[in-house]
């Protein structure tokens, strides 16, 4: 999910504001995981390692519903986790799907911590296991789909459960932003991009844009 000032408006009788940097604070006092709990360093790519490509629309691996990460892939997992997060931390971005890197397995990464006080969360097979009926419409945006945003209804408040990097089973509820940014990225296990969520027309016009900025590269 691509970083940028977010607008919250709940589905109600009046609209709120969040800044962005108001919202990620919010969200990083309820972080679900620690950094320490990983047992792995995100702060720079692996040495020698090939900086990631974040892939775009056409590509294939968008749109295919990812595999279930087996217990002896956590070990591939780990090694590519650092070029990952430096992808992510690049680009800049809170959240990155593997499909989005070319892998089709099922973990995310979410980071809504500020650049100095860093906060990685890595989800391996997360699901969503309770939403709340409250929606709320945040701007989004897509590493997958640069420089393209638009608002998106989805529920306040979700219960998810995932596995650790180290095979523990957590389940947590997230609520704003970090809300947001798990279902926008658990989306990309489905072959889902934010876009699906619009009118045909929005959605396609969105993508022609998309393709026209990325053809002039």
């Amino acid at each position: 999910m691509a970083h940028k000032q977010q607008v919250l408006r709940p589905e109600a009788d009046f609209p709120c504001v969040f800044l962005w940097h108001q919202a990620r604070r919010n969200a990083t006092s309820r972080s679900m995981t620690h950094a320490a709990n990983t047992d792995i360093s995100f702060s720079a790519a692996s040495d020698g390692a090939a900086p990631l490509q974040i892939l775009t629309p056409p590509h294939p691996v968008l749109r295919q519903k990812a595999r279930l990460v087996k217990p002896e892939d956590v070990a591939e997992i780990r090694k590519i986790l650092p070029n990952m997060f430096s992808a992510m931390y690049q680009a800049p971005g809170i959240g990155l799907a593997a499909p989005q890197v070319g892998l089709s397995q099922r973990f995310i990464l979410v980071d809504l911590g500020e650049k100095d006080a860093r906060d990685p969360i890595v989800m391996i097979n997360p699901e969503v296991i309770a939403e709340t009926e409250d929606m709320a419409v945040r701007e989004e945006g897509c590493l997958s789909l640069p420089n393209q945003y638009a608002e998106v209804v989805r529920p306040e408040k979700i219960r998810v459960r995932w596995n650790n990097v180290n095979g523990d089973v957590v389940e947590r509820e997230a609520e704003g932003l970090l809300a947001t940014c798990i279902q926008h990225e658990i989306d990309h296990l489905e072959g889902v991009l934010f876009v699906d969520h619009l009118s045909a027309l929005r959605r396609n016009m969105i993508l022609r844009r998309l393709a026209k900025e990325l053809k002039r590269k």
